[in-house]
Parts: structure tokens; C-alpha cells; sequence
């Protein structure tokens, strides 16, 4: 699953940070650009699938022009694709379709797993 969100780049005396203003608690610092932007991509993943497993639910990304910036702060945005399979424990689940439907879907070569997981997922969003 591919999520985005804005985050908010601080560049003070200390050095680099920067934060998620829609995750509360999600931040990291970083000596350099590069690892900054890397070591934010390892929060935002590690959130969304905290989140995720104990919740169930995400906020809303906001609007990265909405977001209020000073001084040489920056906005920018941030994006993962998180395999949620591969970072939780799994459970295995019995369902019924209709006979039709499992052909149509086998025919198509669908992973039934994983498009569960994505219709789970957005309809708990």
C-alpha cells in the first residue's frame, strides 16, 4: 500500500529534523539531507503500520499548502509503499464468494489476499 504524507523541514542551529504535523509524535533528526529523507521514510512507515495494527485508522494527509512555514523550514512530501503482509503478524481467514466471482477473479490472476487487505483498508479509512 502506497501512502503520503506532508512533512515539515526544520533547519535550526542544532541540525536537521523534521516532522509529520498529521502524525503526532512522528519526527526524526538527521545530520544531512539525505539521511534525513531516508530516516523519514523508516518513521512514516513505522507509524502507518503501528497505527494500522493497533487502530486501524489513519488521519487524512493534509493539504501541503495549508501547512504554516518559518523561517528556512520547508514543506515536502513523503512516500511509502509499506508492505503491511511482510510487518505484521498474518491470520487466515475463511470467506464465501460466489462461484462466478472466484472465476472471474482466479481468471484475472488475483492475489485474493491481498485485494481483501486493500478493501480492508480503505473501507477503514
Amino acid at each position: 500500500m502506497i501512502f503520503t504524507y506532508p512533512a515539515l523541514v526544520h533547519n535550526d542551529p542544532t541540525g536537521l529534523w523534521l516532522e509529520f504535523p498529521d502524525l503526532p509524535g512522528c519526527q526524526t533528526c538527521s545530520p544531512t539531507m539525505d539521511e534525513l529523507l531516508a530516516d523519514a521514510e523508516e518513521a512514516l512507515e513505522c507509524y502507518v503500520v503501528e497505527e494500522l495494527e493497533h487502530s486501524g485508522k489513519l488521519p487524512k494527509p493534509s493539504d501541503i499548502k495549508a501547512i504554516p512555514v518559518e523561517g528556512k523550514d520547508f514543506t515536502t512530501l513523503i512516500r511509502i509503499d509499506a508492505d503491511l503482509a511482510k510487518q505484521t503478524k498474518s491470520v487466515k481467514k475463511t470467506l464465501t464468494i460466489p462461484y462466478w466471482l472466484n472465476e472471474k477473479a482466479l481468471a484475472a490472476k488475483l492475489n485474493f489476499s491481498k485485494v481483501l487487505q486493500e478493501a480492508l483498508l480503505a473501507k477503514l479509512a
